[in-house]
């Protein structure tokens, strides 16, 4: 129950960047329940990138990391967020983030700050 909760949350996380962020995009309309589940969808594909991928990329960063005092990790989840919008266009999934800077990077931000207090309010 709680993975689906997380889910659930991350896909809010990407409605705000949507809405915040311009560069940050899902086609459709929102009243459609189509757009909600390609939300969904979305939010699956960034949560196995942050599984698979960015344990390796943080690794291998990770004297970037200390060298800029964990601002790379912005940069981290910037790319992706951007690999998270190649794969979905490889699926022909409806979401797109136009470049690095300020729309993967701008949207890495709210997701993360989205995602964070809406991780305060879900129980474990």
């Amino acid at each position: 129950m709680t993975i689906i909760l997380k889910v659930l949350a991350a896909a809010v996380a990407f409605w705000v960047a949507t809405q915040l962020v311009p560069g940050v995009e899902v086609q459709g309309n929102p009243s459609n329940p189509t757009y909600w589940g390609t939300l969904v969808v979305v939010a699956l594909i960034f949560g196995v990138i942050n599984a698979v991928v960015k344990p390796i990329v943080k690794t291998l960063g990770c004297a970037f990391i200390v060298l800029t005092l964990g601002l790379f990790l912005i940069v981290i989840n910037a790319a992706m967020l951007l690999l998270t919008s190649w794969i979905s266009g490889q699926l022909d999934v409806p979401f797109h983030v136009d470049n690095f800077w300020p729309a993967a990077v701008l949207g890495s931000i709210v997701i993360s700050v989205v995602t964070w207090l809406l991780g305060l309010i879900i129980p474990d």
